[in-house]
């Protein structure tokens, strides 16, 4: 039988050609990373190993010495799945890996696969369970009595606290980074322009880490663009500053796909209608929200933020029945291109902030 071409009109041609160009453009942005490593700003992460892996994921273990500060207390760390998660590991001086090593923790982190062409359809459901599996193979890994505290930050935080409303035995506790729970509109300037531009995407295939990049710049320019580029003014005079700056600067060029369908399901069932705020979020056949968090949440945030304000927890916050929930606010600082990135790569936060994130820590380990 002869094979026929797809129509021309099909969406699925136009996606797979969209993602072929984007992906070229990704590759291109990579280079011009790479380009820094021969000035001094290439990626320096603490040695770790992969204990296990899915579909979608691996997961790391750092290694250092779980000592008696930790109290034998694994966290995990969920990273965002839009970029790569060195982020966390910036540099030494202000790695939240080390930090929380130091402080003798057991570190795992969930390192974001990048989907293949198969993987389009993994929505948040299909993300959700794997951060309660790799919270599986932490727990079994580290021997300990009970799953992890997980730490999430941004898109990873929200999918972390989704995975803690579908699996609540694999979360022993929950730490939010920037990570909005709440959609409604007026909770942040980004969700208000996401909601009003950014319906009707197609879900199909994969969605580049470029083309996120260029919309989340057209959408929010004074946010992803100019207070960059501010940013990287006022570092000149703090070479520190400016060293955290470059780094983050090579990190954001460093892109990585999605699956087109996650992308879709985020903007339309989270951002859009504010599902999971409303208690409307079905997933596995049951609706999920505030009040089936039953882990204790700290959010941590800082209202120089327009992508996690205080505005996106407060209000998910007081749909939870009997749950302790504790607000942590930490500063503004230069150095780290946006203030969303502020709480894993800034000095402050990690001399003033991130103590007290680690004294909450064990007080609910």
């Amino acid at each position: 039988m002869q094979h026929q071409p797809p129509p021309p009109n099909d969406p699925k041609l136009f996606a797979n050609l969209r993602a072929l160009h984007h992906g070229a453009i990704d590759e291109w942005r990579r280079t011009q990373a790479r380009t820094l490593d021969m000035f001094g700003f290439g990626v320096r992460e603490c040695p770790y190993e992969v204990i296990a892996e899915g579909p979608r994921w691996r997961l790391r273990h750092y290694l250092g010495e779980a000592g008696s500060g930790g109290g034998n207390v694994p966290l995990l760390m969920v990273p965002a799945p839009i970029k790569r998660p060195y982020i966390w590991d910036i540099l030494p001086n202000v790695s939240v890996v080390r930090f929380c090593l130091n402080r003798g923790f057991g570190v795992y982190l969930l390192e974001w696969r990048p989907p293949g062409t198969s993987d389009g359809n993994a929505g948040i459901e299909a993300y959700a369970q794997a951060i309660a599996d790799a919270s599986e193979a932490a727990e079994v890994h580290a021997a300990a009595e009970g799953p992890p505290v997980v730490i999430g930050h941004s898109l990873g935080g929200t999918l972390a606290a989704i995975a803690a409303t579908l699996r609540p035995d694999r979360v022993r506790g929950l730490v939010l980074l920037g990570a909005p729970l709440s959609f409604a509109p007026g909770s942040s300037p980004f969700r208000d322009l996401v909601g009003a531009n950014g319906r009707h995407l197609s879900g199909f295939g994969t969605v580049a880490g470029s083309e996120l990049s260029q919309s989340c710049a057209a959408l929010a320019p004074s946010t992803f663009v100019w207070t960059r580029w501010i940013d990287g003014f006022l570092s000149v005079s703090d070479p520190a500053a400016f060293d955290i700056h470059v780094r983050i600067e090579r990190w954001a060029l460093d892109e990585v796909p999605l699956p087109g369908r996650l992308v879709q399901q985020i903007v339309d069932w989270l951002y859009c209608e504010d599902r999971f705020g409303e208690g409307k979020l079905f997933l596995e056949n049951r609706a999920l929200g505030p009040e089936d968090l039953k882990a204790p949440v700290l959010a941590v945030v800082n209202d120089a933020d327009e992508i996690g304000p205080r505005a996106t927890v407060d209000p998910f916050f007081a749909r939870m029945n009997g749950v302790d929930t504790d607000v942590v606010e930490h500063p503004a600082e230069i150095g780290v291109g946006l203030q969303h990135l502020a709480v894993l790569a800034g000095r402050r936060a990690n001399a003033e902030t991130w103590p007290s994130i680690a004294d909450w820590i064990m007080a609910h380990s």
